[in-house]
């Protein structure tokens, strides 16, 4: 039942329940106890992870790998590995070699062999699910190769961009066969990257490519899923015009919307669970109602269950069995409805109010985590290649939502899409990852705006006290003689109204007060060279 219910909805048909697909990648080594590297370099134990993940979690569907660097490692990235995430990209191959150098490069090779090798001895066993092939998508793999300036190239060098994402689709298209033959009832084409893009750049950039590789996998007669994550909401139904059977879209994109746009398309939908602040750090009611929220909106036509992106290394076995508990048994989703009468939603919040007053400029990038989420990846490598260019106007830092305190910080700058970034404690740049010359404009300007408070909270007032504007006039006209001269940036201040006056307790009038009360002069009228001297003192 598990595997052709899973086909069926892909296919957008009803079914007799929602079916349940664990995104499982580096997790499947928490539940062997292996380190994500030791674990993703192995077939043998790969295959002991998804076995494990489909005695716990009885899914309909799995994926056999959740790894977006395999290609790129093979086309020359290099990569730094982590014990609890995925391997990240930390060089592009292009920016030393040109595309012609990594044409004709044996994709069977490294760790996509290996997960070849997985998905074969898999199929051997029989187990009755659908086996996920996943694979890096052409936007972010040339992300990958290229690096950030490709967001400069998409307009400055356009056929050159073109020329990279037919090679990235190419790429995606072998991929693709090497796992449909080995066995992949469905390919997913992931790509993240694509989130960080409008949907004319969309159009432009990625359909075309898109288009063409969902094709492929049809004529190859296999089924397809276009998996993005990030606030994507403004390019779904871009995405659905590509032609895949399934969009899959994490927590940062409405259920229904999702839902309303890929039915007009006749596009089934997944998605999503909320990874971080119920998977990973949730209480039970938080699963409860997280799940069946995803259920009742989802429904059963066209709708799989499944996490928002590849599950955390170390998620809650507890929580995840939940959801199976849930999903398979109806009984569970009206105990899990009665709970949740009674319980409270409890929001974790700290107060910020008077976040970003520091002498330094504090930039807060809010990710999921920069190792193993290619957007947050590069959002967070955006912020550290501009950060040498303020010295030490700036201190920068990244919150992982993988950590509690991380989601309060969060919740308490009421961000709401992940990648963000953040310049004293002000949204400014959200699940779009800022050119070079946006990023230092942004924050210049703050650190402009900020120079500019405290000059106004250190200059001083000097006020002038007369009762007869026409007496007063020669001495003001020299305190403005004085500032002009000076370039000073105290306050002129002229006060006619006599009850004002009497509360300075000055002796007489025309009077001259410093901002510090001190009286400077009473009943004469003073020069400009002294006028200076009372500015210098208030500088």
């Amino acid at each position: 039942m598990g595997k052709e219910l899973l086909l069926s909805a892909l296919k957008g048909e009803q079914t007799e329940r929602a079916p349940w697909v664990p995104f499982v990648g580096c997790h499947g080594g928490f539940l062997i106890d292996k380190d994500a590297e030791t674990y993703l370099k192995s077939a043998d134990l790969i295959v002991q992870g998804v076995e494990k993940a489909i005695e716990l979690y009885q899914p309909d569907g799995i994926p056999v790998n959740f790894d977006l660097s395999m290609e790129a490692e093979i086309l020359g990235c290099e990569l730094q590995w982590a014990k609890e995430n995925p391997p990240a990209v930390v060089n592009h191959v292009l920016e030393s070699k040109t595309l012609d150098d990594l044409r004709g490069k044996n994709m069977k090779s490294l760790r996509i062999l290996e997960t070849l090798k997985a998905v074969e001895k898999l199929q051997k066993k029989k187990h009755d699910v659908a086996f996920y092939g996943l694979l890096t998508g052409p936007f972010t793999l040339a992300l990958h190769l290229k690096g950030t300036d490709i967001f400069m190239e998409m307009f400055d060098s356009k056929e050159k961009v073109h020329e990279l994402l037919q090679f990235c689709t190419e790429i995606g298209m072998q991929v693709a066969d090497l796992f449909i033959d080995a066995g992949c009832d469905v390919i997913s084409m992931v790509d993240p990257m694509t989130s960080q893009i409008s949907p004319e750049a969309f159009r432009e950039f990625v359909s075309p490519y898109a288009g063409a590789f969902f094709k492929h996998v049809r004529d190859r007669q296999a089924l397809s899923s276009f998996f993005v994550c990030g606030h994507a909401q403004k390019n779904v139904e871009a995405m659905c015009e590509t032609g895949p059977d399934n969009i899959s879209v994490d927590e940062n994109i409405p259920l229904d919307f999702v839902k309303t746009t890929c039915r007009k398309y006749g596009v089934s939908f997944g998605g999503n669970l909320q990874l971080t602040v119920v998977l990973l750090m949730g209480s039970e009611n938080d699963v409860r109602r997280n799940t069946i929220e995803c259920l009742d909106i989802g429904g059963t036509t066209g709708f799989i269950l499944a996490p928002g992106c590849d599950l955390p290394y170390s998620v809650p076995v507890k929580n995840m069995q939940l959801v199976t508990q849930i999903v398979h048994d109806t009984y569970q989703q009206e105990v899990s409805r009665e709970l949740l009468k009674s319980k409270e939603d409890v929001q974790l919040k700290i107060n910020l109010s008077d976040y970003g007053n520091a002498d330094k400029v504090i930039i807060d990038v809010i990710t999921l985590d920069s190792e193993s989420c290619a957007p947050c990846q590069y959002m967070v490598e955006a912020v550290r290649a501009v950060a040498p260019h303020f010295a030490d106007l700036l201190i920068w830092r990244e919150h992982r939502i993988k950590e509690r305190e991380s989601v309060e910080f969060m919740m308490g700058l009421m961000v709401k899409n992940i990648p963000t970034i953040c310049i004293d404690g002000q949204i400014r740049f959200v699940s779009t990852i800022p050119s070079r010359d946006e990023l230092i404009r942004a924050i210049q300007e703050r650190i402009n705006e900020k120079f500019s408070l405290k000059l106004q909270e250190r200059r001083g007032q000097l006020v002038l006290l007369a009762d007869d504007k026409e007496e007063s006039q020669v001495i003001w006209d020299r305190m403005q003689q004085a500032v002009r001269e000076l370039g000073s940036m105290v306050e002129l201040v002229r006060i006619t109204d006599r009850e004002k006056i009497q509360s300075y307790n000055v002796a007489g009038t025309p009077a001259v007060v410093a901002v510090d009360e001190k009286v400077k002069s009473v009943g004469r009228v003073p020069s400009v060279e002294v006028i200076k001297e009372w500015l210098k003192s208030l500088a």
